[in-house]
C-alpha cells in the first residue's frame, strides 16, 4: 500500500569516488517523515560532518514542510543527526580526520518498515582528469548500446 520513496544525489557519484558505504537512520520529527513520505526531499546540495561530541549530523538537507501541517511545522534545512554505531563513527571521525577524505549521502529512503534511511558513503574528491574520464566512458557506452541496437 505504501508507494517506494527513493531520493537519490545522482552528483555524487559523479564528483567524488566511492570507497565505503553505510545504511544509517536518521532522527527525524513528525512532519519531516511525512514529507519524505511524500517524496518531498532533497539531497543534492548536501553533505554530513561531525560535531564535537563525535556525532555524525547531515547537513543542508532540504525536507520541504509538510503541507497538512499547523505551526508546528519544521525547519526545511535543520542539521539532522544519523544514526550509526559508535565503531562505525570512530572509523568515519579518523578516516575524514587524517586522510582528508568527506562523507556524502548518496540515497535517502523509506524501509520495509516504514522507517526513513539514509546511505552513506566515504568518499574522495575526483579530480578534473577523472570527471572527463567518467564522461568519455559514458558516451563510449552510450554509443555501443545504440549501435547494438541498431543491429538487433
Amino acid at each position: 500500500m505504501q508507494q517506494h520513496v527513493n531520493i537519490k544525489n545522482k552528483k555524487a557519484r559523479f564528483e567524488y569516488e566511492i570507497l565505503d558505504k553505510y545504511v544509517a537512520g536518521i532522527v527525524l520529527s513528525g512532519t519531516e517523515i511525512k514529507s519524505i513520505r511524500q517524496s518531498r526531499a532533497s539531497i543534492a546540495e548536501s553533505f554530513c560532518e561531525f560535531n564535537d561530541a563525535g556525532e555524525l549530523f547531515v547537513i543542508n538537507m532540504t525536507i520541504e514542510e509538510y503541507t497538512h501541517a499547523t505551526h508546528f511545522n519544521h525547519n526545511p534545512k535543520n542539521a539532522r543527526k544519523l544514526l550509526l554505531n559508535k565503531r562505525e563513527l570512530k572509523k568515519w571521525h579518523k578516516s575524514v580526520k587524517v586522510s582528508g577524505n568527506t562523507i556524502v549521502p548518496l540515497r535517502l529512503f523509506v524501509n520495509d518498515r516504514g522507517l526513513a534511511k539514509m546511505e552513506i558513503a566515504l568518499a574522495k574528491g575526483k579530480k578534473l582528469y577523472d570527471k572527463r574520464e567518467t564522461i568519455k566512458d559514458r558516451d563510449n557506452k552510450r554509443n555501443l548500446d545504440r549501435i547494438k541496437k541498431t543491429y538487433n
